[in-house]
């Protein structure tokens, strides 16, 4: 009885056992998911910024043509805009004096990559390959590199986030889209413009759209006597100290 008593008290003890592995195995698998689903969550870009002084920033990307970048920088010139361009590797080899010109006239340069891939489709490898290709092409012209950089179609993912922030970049999209790509009036571009904007809003124009250059003054001279100011996109967010909430609004950290 003895033998039995102690054979079925050892069964026990090694059942209990195996529940307590099992416990501690489940509780270090959810432990591993919860870990992959944190990491997992959705990385956003600054589509705006949240402040109240009334300054915005213009942005222009550049990729496909050259027709009116001098003329859009004489009317910049005139309302004393500083802007951001988002220029795109090649862009930039065709058309180098115009990258001194806006460059010399106090703008931003950004990147727009080198070779307008949509970048979500792109390994972690390849995407730095394209951005340091293009980033050294602008460095070879203005001798200052790049810390924006604006995806081309608006394209992005989480490892496109990540390697362009492990390489000193910010992220930017738009809260505004002009639609001056779809060849809307100026009075339709201004109109869709002014509607919009608000302190801490992006901008988003293309150099060579067809009636842009036409569309700018009236949301220039518009924007300027409500008391607003144009500033580089550089200029508007936040360096540190902030966080991106859902809607892409980058906001200050207050502590």
């Amino acid at each position: 009885m003895i033998k039995v008593f102690n054979i079925s008290k050892i069964i026990r003890l090694v059942l209990f056992a195996i529940l307590i592995l099992l416990i501690i195995n489940t509780i270090f698998i959810y432990s591993r998911l919860t870990v992959e689903v944190v990491n997992q969550k959705k990385l956003l870009p600054i589509y705006c910024v949240d402040r109240d002084d009334k300054k915005i920033a213009l942005t222009f990307d550049a990729a496909w043509g050259n027709d009116d970048t001098k003329e859009l920088l004489s009317i910049l010139k005139r309302f004393n805009a500083k802007v951001t361009f988002f220029l795109v590797g090649f862009w930039v080899e065709k058309y180098p004096e115009d990258v001194k010109n806006i460059f010399s006239q106090g703008h931003e340069i950004g990147s727009h990559s080198d070779k307008h891939f949509h970048m979500s489709r792109l390994s972690e490898a390849e995407i730095i390959r394209d951005i340091k290709s293009c980033e050294e092409k602008i460095m070879r012209i203005i001798h200052k590199r790049p810390v924006v950089f604006r995806p081309p179609y608006g394209d992005y993912n989480n490892t496109l986030i990540r390697t362009l922030s492990s390489l000193g970049y910010y992220v930017i999209q738009w809260d505004v889209d002009s639609l001056d790509w779809k060849d809307l009036s100026a009075q339709e571009i201004a109109q869709r413009v002014l509607k919009r904007v608000k302190s801490g809003s992006i901008v988003l124009f293309h150099n060579n759209a067809k009636n842009t250059k036409y569309a700018l003054p009236i949301i220039l001279s518009s924007l300027s006597k409500q008391g607003y100011q144009f500033v580089t996109v550089s200029e508007l967010i936040y360096k540190d100290g902030y966080y991106i909430d859902h809607q892409g609004v980058q906001r200050k950290i207050v502590r």
